[in-house]
């Protein structure tokens, strides 16, 4: 097993295509004292007296004696770099203002490591760069009140490992009026901290992001000798894999024909529609960091009339929302422009009728486009932050910060008063976007999104 944040090779084998960035000298990855750093900067916000507590995810059983494939906890990873389950992180401020960071692992077993692999124990543990001490992870039990008796607060994350959560509890209970007086949070100064994105933090989107444009192009590629939406996904995700990506970074929606106006439709089993577009969301996971993308085509290789014109509104939406985003505007602001843009479009075709402000403020645009523009995107594809600040005022825009911006267009053959030329036809553009000192960075821009493009990568 490698070493941890050893800077590793990337194993990929590429399509010729012109479409991406990789670069196959080098591999991002996060630097061996960035965790530590991280760690530091939590501790500087907390005060003497306070200790904060991360527990890894647990392990989850699928059926009898198989688990689920393993992963961290993302606040966990995040602080520690540390992939293993069973797992404790305590941070430590003292009433001295000295710290003390405390990594439980599990012990060294040679037993267990025949059969699922090696383990770095406490040793492996103490090779980190700012890790004070380690120990096994059966000694918490036994430590827990060395840090928590007389502690002023508890900032803690259980990792959603309920177990953990649920003894920790009833400890905390019998500790009567030794236990902290307060216990926060620990998302509230965590998820701050991971909204803005380090260089390295980039980088790793950035792979995740060529990895995932490049395999849907192959994919496109192959779209016309498929004939279900389990194939093209198969295609997509096997892209995925050859080009390094260790996981997917949620389940990958792949809905042609009427499947296309279902936002998030994962059954992925019908057949292509042969004459309709097809919804690809999709994002390959990169060493924790996960791109999403969607990209919407048509099946046959070439769209309709009616398709290109939703295409071609949608399009206009997506481009004028990725021009709103500048460091200092309220993050709504992408999604307040695409909403005006498409409004407008759809008022111009008559699929809506009334001014365009007020269907806005009545939210008839609704009727076709009913989700929000954009989320922060980094170790997790719906990532922390939230909407709002500590103090209650929306977030703005800074440098450093990924979202998404996806708006879309869903006509379904439900829809009472809408002609039937536009039935069963949904499209949705997504790219994502780093917010920058001077503007924007559009990471999926390599991706093909115009009309143009797609239908040559189709032919």
């Amino acid at each position: 097993m490698r070493a941890l944040f050893v800077r590793l090779p990337l194993v990929m084998v590429l399509a010729a295509c012109s479409y991406g960035r990789f670069n196959l000298e080098s591999t991002p990855a996060t630097p061996s004292d960035e965790f530590a750093l991280r760690r530091s900067h939590l501790l500087e916000q907390m005060q003497p007296g306070e200790v904060a507590i991360f527990h890894s995810a647990p392990t989850v059983n699928r059926n009898d004696d198989v688990d689920y494939p393993y992963r961290q906890d993302s606040d966990f990873y995040y602080l520690t770099g540390w992939e293993e389950p069973e797992a404790i992180l305590v941070l430590q401020k003292m009433k001295s203002g000295k710290t003390n960071t405390v990594l439980f692992v599990r012990p060294r077993n040679p037993h267990m490591e025949i059969w699922t692999g090696f383990r770095q124990g406490p040793e492996g543990a103490m090779s980190l760069d700012g890790i004070d001490t380690a120990y096994a992870i059966g000694d918490f039990h036994d430590m827990r009140g060395t840090f928590l008796y007389s502690a002023s607060k508890l900032i803690l994350s259980d990792g959603g490992d309920k177990a953990f959560r649920t003894d920790l509890d009833e400890w905390l209970a019998n500790a009567g009026h030794y236990a902290p007086a307060l216990i926060q949070r620990a998302s509230a100064i965590t998820a701050p901290m991971r909204l803005i994105k380090s260089d390295s933090e980039i980088a790793l989107l950035q792979e995740a992001i060529d990895i995932t444009g490049a395999s849907l192009v192959d994919a496109w590629g192959k779209l016309k000798n498929l004939d279900y939406e389990w194939q093209l996904a198969a295609e997509v995700e096997y892209g995925f894999k050859k080009r390094g990506a260790q996981r997917l970074g949620f389940p990958s929606i792949v809905g042609s024909g009427k499947n296309s106006t279902i936002l998030h439709y994962e059954t992925n089993r019908d057949p292509l529609d042969k004459s309709g577009l097809v919804v690809m969301d999709v994002g390959a996971e990169y060493h924790y960091y996960t791109a999403d993308v969607t990209r919407t085509v048509p099946v046959d290789g070439t769209f309709s009339p009616e398709q290109r014109t939703i295409y071609e509104l949608v399009l206009k939406a997506n481009r004028a929302a990725i021009d709103a985003v500048q460091p200092g505007v309220n993050w709504r602001e992408p999604h307040n422009t695409a909403v005006r843009v498409i409004t407008e479009g759809l008022v111009e075709l008559g699929l809506l009728e009334g001014e365009v402000d007020t269907l806005i403020a009545q939210n008839k645009y609704r009727k076709f486009f009913m989700h929000g523009t954009s989320h922060w995107l980094g170790l997790d594809v719906h990532d922390v932050g939230g909407h709002h600040q500590a103090d209650g005022s929306p977030w703005e825009l800074q440098p450093g910060m990924v979202l998404t911006i996806e708006p879309g267009i869903y006509i379904r053959d439900s829809l009472e008063g809408v002609d039937p030329k536009w039935y069963n036809i949904g499209v949705r553009i997504e790219d994502d976007v780093l917010v920058t000192k001077s503007g924007h960075q559009v990471l999926s821009g390599d991706i093909p999104k115009t009309v143009k493009a797609i239908e040559q990568v189709m032919r």
